[in-house]
Formats: structure tokens, C-alpha cells, sequence
């Protein structure tokens, strides 16, 4: 089959793979029809180079048709169309009963301290190939993948394997119904659906902030007040005469570290993930840092007593805080990978009429033989790119 491989910093390629088969009796593998890049992967380019292995197969995003299942997956059958939770979770153990899928202590990566396996993502979370291809093995079958209806296009179904339900959790997280005010930093693909889910929740002012003038028009037909970066100069005096001089209850960052207005830890990512693998991972677990201009400013945002969400993947080991400001103002952080299948039967319902737009949230539909140049254009937001969808079936 054809898949997205990982063969160093800053290049993938689509290359000949072996197709995956069942190894564990709760396994399924399903023909992927539709695979999408997402905003993390693009830190497998250049922070987390270190820990991936050349011939790495890439992406989480999938839905597709089950093609095989194992002996104890009853409750799919072949011809069934699923969509692929990106965390692996099992649906049973102690973590799982308690809506916190993405730290299954089934599929938990012990010997990398790390959480729940995830799908195309480095060894830090098990090196388990990814669904940017044309098929794709699926463990934990049994409890994972989500059954979707048979007709409607794929865009509708697609982010609920990540992004949806992490702008849901995103929004949830920085307090949901019980803000008046949310603030979303960043409008890339989660910071959209953030934004549209505070909206859909009854938030009575949802504020995005963002400088890419497509971002920030796609915000705005929503309904959401945006300020544009480059036009304001202080967003946290904008957001503060918008919200009563307080500040918002809510903020979600939804941009992570790939933020911009961090030149010199840009500099610093970009040499320690330049060294050979052990050096790099080495320094990346004892010295490493992130772009921090987007959190840093997710931190001067909220009112007193109000609350912070980070949807936004952060990997740094000596991120500096401002724990003063944060004890001071007595702000609540709350942050971690999705906990897909917490919400996936919550969501359904605001999928199937797309009263969040999910059909027009992607710019660019590409065969899967595109992805390298796809993954650049996304990276350097090129031609009003917001979110790649790959089709593996051309």
C-alpha cells in the first residue's frame, strides 16, 4: 500500500509500504478513505524529529471502510464505515471508566512516561502507524473506532478522530457553559471549531485572535469578534474593554507551539532539533523549550478567578511560567490530549446537521501522493491553506 513516511527533518514521502494485518484478536483494519494533516503533526517536522525513525508512517486523522476485524471485535463488521479515534484506549481499564481515554492504562506508553498510544506519532507514544495511508490496522477495536452513517461526505465525520473533540474538550475545559466570555488564541483548524462549539454552547461573547486575514474571516462568518494582531496593539486591552475591563472567564489556546513572536526560542528548537537523535532527545527532555508567545499572552487574557484551557501541544521541559501572575490572579489551568470517545456520542448530533460546518472547514482536498507539498503549504499557511484533507482512494 501507499502511505506518508517520515525520512527526516522537514520531509515526508509517499512511499511502498507492506499492508498492516491483524496481530491481536482486537484488531480491525479499515480502508482509509479520507486522512487529514493536522496542526501537530507539523511539530513532527522540526521539534519532535528526534523521536520518530525514518519510514515512520504519519497522520491520526482517518475514517474509512472496515475491511477485517478480529475474533473479539463484535461490535463492528466488514463493510462498516468508521471513523479512528486518534488516542488508543481500551474502554475498560480504570482511566477509561473515567472519561479519560487519552491515559488508557491499557495502550499507555509506561517505558516514555507517556500517555495513551496514539496513532503516526513518534515513539513517545508507541510508533504505531499512522493513518495517513491507504489502510490501517486498529488496535483496540473492540471499544476505538466509531461507526458513522454510510452516506454523506467524508468532512462531516472526519474531526471527529481529533480535532472536534478537541475543541470541544478545549472549550469544556476553559468552562464552557458557564462562561459569558471566551477568548480563542489562534484560528487554525481547532481554534475554528473552538470558537464555532463556544457559540453552539450559548457563550454570549466568543472573541478569536489571530493575523491570518482567511483565519480570521473564516471566524468572523460564525459570529465570532476577532482581533487581528497586526492591527491591534495590545489584545489584552482589547479583550479587557470588551468584557467590562475584567478580562474573559474563559480562554482557550488552541495554537501550541508552533506559535509565532518567538524568534529566539525558534532559534534554539531549530538547533536542538538538528543534532543527532539521542543528543536531541536528550535536550529536548532536559533543556528544551517552546514558542510561548501565544501561551504567555492565553495567560494575560483571563479575568481574576477566570480559568485557562490548553488545547495547544506543548513539549517543553524548562518552559518558563509566570507562576507570580498566575498564584496572584488565581487562575485555573487546565490542558492534556483529547479524551476522544469521552465525547464522540455527545457530539454526534451537532455532526450530523453541520451546524458547525465541518463540510467547509478544508481548503484543499489532495491525493495522498500530494502530502509533501501539502504538509509545506500548511506549515507556511500558504494559499489561504486552513485544513488538508488527503484522499488515498485516487
Amino acid at each position: 500500500m501507499k502511505a506518508v513516511t517520515w525520512q527526516g527533518k522537514n520531509k515526508v514521502e509517499v512511499r511502498e509500504v507492506p499492508d498492516p494485518q491483524l496481530q491481536e484478536p482486537t484488531d480491525a483494519v479499515v480502508r482509509v478513505t479520507s486522512t487529514a494533516i493536522c496542526g501537530s503533526d507539523l511539530h513532527l517536522y522540526g521539534p519532535l524529529a528526534a523521536y520518530l525513525d525514518k519510514g515512520d508512517i504519519l497522520g491520526h486523522e482517518a475514517i474509512g471502510i472496515v475491511e477485517q476485524v478480529g475474533a473479539e471485535v463484535t461490535n463492528l463488521k466488514v463493510g462498516d464505515r468508521v471513523v479512528v479515534p486518534f488516542n488508543i484506549s481500551c474502554g475498560h481499564c480504570w482511566m477509561c471508566r473515567r472519561g479519560l481515554q487519552s491515559q488508557c492504562e491499557t495502550t499507555q506508553v509506561v517505558e516514555q512516561e507517556c500517555g495513551a498510544a496514539l496513532f503516526g506519532y513518534t515513539r513517545l507514544y508507541g510508533s504505531v502507524p499512522g493513518g495517513q495511508a491507504e489502510l490501517l490496522r486498529v488496535p483496540q477495536a473492540q471499544y476505538g473506532p466509531v461507526v458513522v452513517p454510510a452516506e454523506g461526505p467524508d468532512e462531516r465525520y472526519l474531526y471527529l478522530s481529533d480535532i472536534l473533540p478537541t475543541a470541544w474538550q478545549g472549550v469544556h475545559y476553559a468552562g464552557g457553559r458557564e462562561c459569558a466570555s471566551l477568548v480563542v488564541v489562534g484560528l487554525g483548524p481547532v481554534g475554528q471549531l473552538a470558537a464555532r462549539c463556544a457559540r453552539v454552547q450559548g457563550i454570549e461573547r466568543v472573541i478569536g485572535i489571530d493575523l491570518v486575514p482567511e483565519r480570521l474571516a473564516a471566524a468572523r462568518a460564525y459570529g465570532v469578534e476577532v482581533l487581528d494582531l497586526r492591527e491591534v496593539d495590545d489584545p489584552v486591552t482589547a479583550v479587557r474593554d470588551l468584557t467590562d475591563g475584567r478580562g474573559a472567564d474563559g480562554v482557550v489556546d488552541a495554537v501550541g507551539m508552533e506559535a509565532h513572536g518567538s524568534p529566539v526560542a525558534e532559534r534554539v528548537i531549530r538547533a536542538v532539533s538538528s543534532l543527532p537523535g539521542p543528543l536531541a532527545r536528550f535536550a529536548n527532555e532536559t533543556m528544551g523549550i517552546d514558542r510561548l508567545a501565544a501561551l504567555h499572552l492565553a495567560l494575560r487574557l483571563p479575568r481574576r478567578g477566570g480559568t485557562v484551557s490548553l488545547s495547544g501541544v506543548y513539549g517543553g521541559a524548562l518552559d518558563p511560567m509566570p507562576m507570580m501572575q498566575l498564584f496572584d490572579r488565581q487562575l485555573t489551568l487546565r490542558m492534556g490530549q483529547a479524551n476522544v470517545r469521552r465525547w464522540t456520542d455527545e457530539l454526534m448530533g451537532l455532526v450530523g446537521d453541520d451546524r458547525l460546518g465541518l463540510e467547509q472547514l478544508a481548503t484543499h482536498r489532495l491525493p495522498l501522493e500530494s502530502a509533501p507539498e501539502a504538509y509545506e503549504m500548511f506549515q507556511e499557511k500558504r494559499d489561504g491553506c486552513l485544513k488538508v484533507v488527503l484522499d488515498p482512494t485516487g
